[in-house]
């Protein structure tokens, strides 16, 4: 941390002395405030994280496109492992607020913006971020590196690859991928829609999904979001293709951990992290395989 604070107060974009302060929060980057004479600003440091799918000059792509589009804050400068980003002046959300229909339904909204506005202002090579193939890549990974998981890697990369055959066929749009209520602030005008490390083309049933997942939304605020996002009552199908991906959100939430478990130096419980996930899937599975 010692290294990056010196180097933060280096960066060349800022007007007189820095002030750098840590910030919590962060699995893939660390992250801190600074001020100086002419405002505030958030900088993110992280390299490449390749297991995870994490690659910077991706996660760079997206948030300039998703700036440009007015979605999320404006980059101030950028150079290899760092971001810095202007600083907005709210409250992120936690899953109470999402669970709020009023709240939910301008969550939604900004959501398909981003599915659909920021690509249109995207530049150079970005990522597919094929959930799928995520799940199969970590399955892989597992018995590679002799995870405690392994044995159990086989069935869920088995599971992932029979909702790939059954959510077909696939609508894509540029997802986010990491739809946590922190990565959304509400200024009290409106909300931003921050952290891109996931991000990359994939089907916008998972974001839902994730958001679901993420937030334990329940089938009441599930209908709201289906019906804000698609304009349009829901359906059986379009009801059973985002159950699929919602467990394929709990599926790879779940395999995300145990790779960590074997990656990550994170002083985090990953071990409980992976047992509850699993059990989550689970459940969501056998909910899935009943309807």
């Amino acid at each position: 941390m010692v290294v990056d604070i010196q180097r933060i107060e280096n960066l060349p974009c800022w007007n007189g002395a820095a002030e750098v302060e840590p910030l919590q929060g962060g699995m893939t980057n660390t992250n801190y405030r600074v001020k100086d004479s002419a405002g505030k600003y958030v900088v993110r440091v992280g390299a490449d994280i390749v297991q995870h799918h994490v690659l910077r000059f991706n996660e760079l792509a997206v948030a300039q496109a998703a700036s440009e589009a007015g979605l999320s804050p404006g980059i101030v400068h950028h150079e290899p492992e760092i971001m810095v980003m202007e600083f907005v002046e709210g409250q992120t959300l936690n899953p109470q607020d999402v669970g709020s229909p009023e709240l939910l339904r301008r969550i939604i909204q900004l959501v398909k913006q981003f599915h659909t506005v920021t690509p249109k202002f995207l530049r150079g090579p970005v990522l597919m971020f094929w959930v799928f193939h995520v799940i199969r890549d970590y399955g892989a990974f597992l018995i590679q590196n002799d995870s405690s998981h392994r044995i159990l890697a086989q069935e869920l990369v088995e599971l992932g690859n029979s909702y790939e055959t059954a959510s077909a066929p696939y609508d894509i749009v540029l997802g986010h991928n990491d739809l946590l209520a922190a990565n959304f602030i509400n200024d009290d005008k409106r909300l931003w829609l921050i952290d891109f490390d996931y991000a990359g083309y994939n089907s916008p049933l998972f974001d839902l999904g994730g958001l679901s997942s993420n937030n334990e939304l329940g089938e009441k605020l599930e209908n709201v979001a289906l019906e804000t996002y698609f304009e349009t009552a829901v359906t059986d199908q379009l009801r059973r293709h985002f159950e699929i991906m919602k467990c394929a959100s709990l599926l790879r939430e779940t395999m995300w951990s145990m790779v960590s478990e074997v990656t990550s130096d994170l002083d985090f419980g990953f071990a409980d992290y992976t047992a509850e996930n699993l059990a989550r899937f689970r459940a969501a599975h056998k909910n899935l395989s009943q309807h």
